[in-house]
């Protein structure tokens, strides 16, 4: 009786390393996709912030050839 509490009790302790060390794992896992999402978006901030000056820039040298409404011409009627 006592050897198969033994063996119980090692296969539970055998099982609890085991998930110990494989929540050690999800744990840096976890950390460091967390860090790459902020990296990530830090990123895309960055691109934001330059596809906007790139806009600014291309509408100031080559502003739109497309009229306002009120400044085109109506359509010819057939």
């Amino acid at each position: 009786m006592a050897n198969t509490d033994t063996n119980t009790t090692e296969k539970l302790l055998t099982r609890m390393d085991e998930l110990e060390t494989r929540l050690a794992f999800q744990d840096e896992l976890i950390n460091t996709l967390s860090d790459q999402v902020a990296q990530q978006e830090l990123d895309i901030r960055k691109l934001w912030d330059a596809k906007q000056h790139l806009k600014k820039q291309l509408s100031e040298i080559a502003p739109s050839n497309l009229k306002l409404e009120d400044e085109e011409a109506p359509p010819p009627h057939y």
